[in-house]
């Protein structure tokens, strides 16, 4: 099994595209199998969107509407909303599993991924990937 571990440097961004990540990660092994991305972390996701389209705006309005970053969680430390922030991955989920067929990712035309983190107490992240060849 191959595997890597990635730093993600996403800053004051709240989605972030790493499908350029995966694809050469893919490349690199150059076979068939499946791959799984994972982010050790509590308070990100990896999500499967169109990018370039507006899509990344509308999906950080949808988790701000969903998830409002205030002050009415139980879990208060950090910046404000920070608790919104721990919930997001019962809703986005921090790993991700996509078919490689001869070192390619296997994607929609319009597929690509993306690390959901509306925690700005963080600004480094780390993306697990491992590839079962099979």
């Amino acid at each position: 099994m191959n595997v890597r571990t990635v730093e993600i440097r996403t800053g004051k961004q709240r989605i972030v595209e790493i499908t350029d990540y995966l694809t050469e990660f893919a490349r690199e092994a150059n076979t068939d199998g499946l791959l799984h991305a994972f982010l050790p972390h509590a308070t990100c996701g990896l999500a499967l969107i169109e990018t370039h389209a507006g899509t990344e705006q509308d999906l950080e309005a949808a988790i701000d509407r969903l998830l409002p970053p205030d002050e009415r969680y139980h879990h208060s430390h950090g910046s404000r909303g920070h608790g919104a922030s721990h919930v997001l991955p019962a809703f986005v989920s921090p790993s991700l599993v996509l078919p490689v067929e001869r070192g390619e990712v296997v994607l929609g035309t319009w597929q690509s991924v993306v690390l959901v983190d509306p925690n700005v107490d963080n600004a480094v992240r780390s993306l697990r990937l491992s590839l079962l060849a099979g």
